[in-house]
């Protein structure tokens, strides 16, 4: 049985899921809303740019990152790993924060420079010194110190979307004009830009494919953070 929820197209309808062409191997689309892949990358590893490439290129070309910013990434998974990759290529300084220590050999391959796990983290040694944060966890957890580790007119961005409502004090805001923000992914014309970006600098996500018939096994993995750092269905295998 596919899992009840695997694209953000999905819908419930009379006990069923339909996905809206989420599994299909043919689709007709309006052919404004087509996107060209640069023919260097590989089909497995841009297909994620789609989503999470995007949601992090939306964000770094916003805030507007440029060589020699110090940049934190808050969780390295599928967005934050595509966060790194994209800021680390735009020339900028790469902090990674995560919860696992395991992960520092894949930041620092990544583009890092630096990473720390957040457990028992002591924020004051960082105070006053990003220009941008990306937050790409969507579990609950405390935005203040990473606020405060913002320089004067710095930014917080946040893509996750945690389940409960933040808690944020006012006076990290208030006394060094910083920003919380927040970001989703990309109209059109941004999204074939960053495709052409990624082409021009050979940035892809770093992915797993699968067979159709591991799907749910790839669902169950992913709720776990057991995947480094997205799926990618081989719809070859998908029965005709």
């Amino acid at each position: 049985m596919v899992p009840p929820v695997w694209t953000y197209n999905a819908i419930e309808k009379d006990g069923k899921t339909r996905t809206l062409g989420g599994y299909s191997s043919e689709i007709v689309v309006d052919q404004n809303y087509v996107l060209r892949v640069p023919p260097g990358l590989d089909p497995a590893g841009a297909a994620p740019l789609l989503c999470a490439g995007v949601t992090t290129y939306s964000p770094l070309k916003h805030f507007g990152v440029e060589k020699g910013d110090r940049v934190g990434v808050v969780g390295l998974g599928g967005l934050g790993h595509m966060a790194v990759k994209l800021a680390s290529s735009m020339g900028a300084e790469v902090t990674v924060f995560s919860t696992s220590a395991s992960k520092e050999d894949d930041a620092r391959r990544l583009g890092a420079s630096e990473f720390l796990v957040t457990k028992d983290l002591d924020p004051t040694p960082l105070a006053n010194r990003f220009r941008l944060v990306i937050d790409a966890v969507s579990a609950s957890h405390d935005l203040n110190p990473y606020i405060g580790m913002l320089i004067r007119d710095g930014t917080m961005v946040l893509l996750g979307a945690p389940p409960e409502a933040a808690h944020v004090s006012a006076g990290p805001l208030i006394f060094a004009r910083r920003r919380l923000a927040g970001s989703l992914i990309g109209g059109i014309r941004e999204t074939q830009e960053m495709l052409d970006y990624c082409g021009d600098n050979g940035i892809t996500s770093d992915v797993e494919v699968i067979p159709i018939t591991d799907v749910n096994e790839a669902y169950e993995r992913t709720l776990k953070g057991d995947v480094r750092y997205r799926f990618v269905i081989d719809l070859k295998t998908l029965p005709v």
